[in-house]
């Protein structure tokens, strides 16, 4: 995968999860399983329209896909960018973690040195 698509992928997922409403819309399809924006509309203090808008932002984030179903869309939950994003955390947090104990490992080398008797 390009290296440039693997950045690309969790910018996005963040960008669509920094709204409040996004974020419950997201819950509400992964608990519900398939469900439109008219069922939405029902749990949320928004109107059908704004669900549909957020429901874009989640598509296009690869978070969410819609399958037309008569006249509705019906929305399911992808989880495959969620990982991606889980996994670029994880691997973030292990560099970090490398790096702590880098820090920890020269503090206990200072503290073991000889000390400097003219100090």
């Amino acid at each position: 995968m390009n290296q440039a698509v693997l950045h690309e992928a969790p910018d996005a997922v963040f960008a669509a999860l920094a709204d409040p409403t996004r974020r419950r819309v997201l819950r509400l399809v992964a608990e519900r399983g398939p469900t439109s924006a008219t069922l939405l509309e029902r749990e949320l203090p928004v109107t059908r329209q704004a669900i549909v808008k957020h429901l874009a932002v989640l598509n296009r984030a690869g978070m969410v896909t819609g399958q037309r179903a008569g006249q509705e869309v019906r929305y399911v939950l992808v989880p495959g960018s969620l990982e991606e994003v889980s996994e670029w955390i994880a691997e973030i947090g292990s560099q970090w973690d490398e790096r702590l104990a880098r820090l920890r490992q020269v503090v206990l080398d200072q503290n073991h040195a000889p000390q400097d008797p003219r100090k």
